[in-house]
């Protein structure tokens, strides 16, 4: 009479892990969608590290253009990064910022630099590229903010960031999806444990 021996559970179990141990599990849609958002924030905090940085150390920030006078260059809607220069370094051509007295700052061309009551000082007369006419008068400056380059039409993306009801949804949603992109998937892990050693064939 012939007999079947039967596999201890040991083997049966070392067989199974065996025969998954060379099949790479296909990733779900989610979980690439996960990995990609939770890039993409990554890459946004990178980029406001960097933006504090410049700031404190290059004396680099942003403006918004709101009105179209220095279309078509720089059209309404755009974001300049700007760096604080003396005013000594400016030269006829440069797009720049300067401070008024109780009025919002204004971005122009620069059309005349001439020497001021200071050393450090410069009268520089300004026009909008899309102005027919210089502005009013000269600026007394010590410094200004130079344009390195502009983004158009990011504004608005910027005004939006700076709502606080964005702010809230922005965290609520950061925070959900590291809930996501982790939580779930040691529950996953787990609950496949659980299951193997439950096995009533392990």
């Amino acid at each position: 009479m012939t007999q079947t021996s039967t596999p201890a559970p040991a083997t049966r179990r070392a067989r199974r892990e065996s025969a998954g141990a060379g099949v790479r599990p296909r990733p779900s849609a989610g979980g690439v969608l996960s990995e990609i958002l939770l890039w993409v924030a990554a890459l946004a905090g990178l980029i406001c590290i960097v933006l504090v940085v410049l700031a404190l150390t290059a004396h680099i920030t942003l403006i918004m253009f709101r009105t179209g006078s220095m279309s078509p260059t720089i059209p309404a809607g755009s974001v300049a990064i700007v760096q604080q220069i003396p005013a000594g370094d400016v030269h006829v051509g440069d797009v720049v910022t300067v401070d008024r007295p109780g009025q919002l700052p204004v971005t122009h061309r620069v059309r005349v630099v001439a020497l001021g009551d200071t050393a450090a000082q410069r009268l520089i007369t300004l026009r909008g590229d899309a102005n027919a006419q210089d502005d009013p008068a000269p600026y007394p400056v010590s410094t200004v903010r130079i344009v390195r380059f502009a983004i158009p039409g990011i504004a608005p993306l910027i005004v939006a960031f700076g709502n606080p009801f964005v702010l809230g949804g922005l965290t609520l949603g950061a925070t959900a999806l590291v809930v996501w992109a982790f939580w779930p998937r040691e529950r996953r892990q787990a609950t496949t444990s659980a299951a193997t050693e439950g096995d009533p064939d392990s």
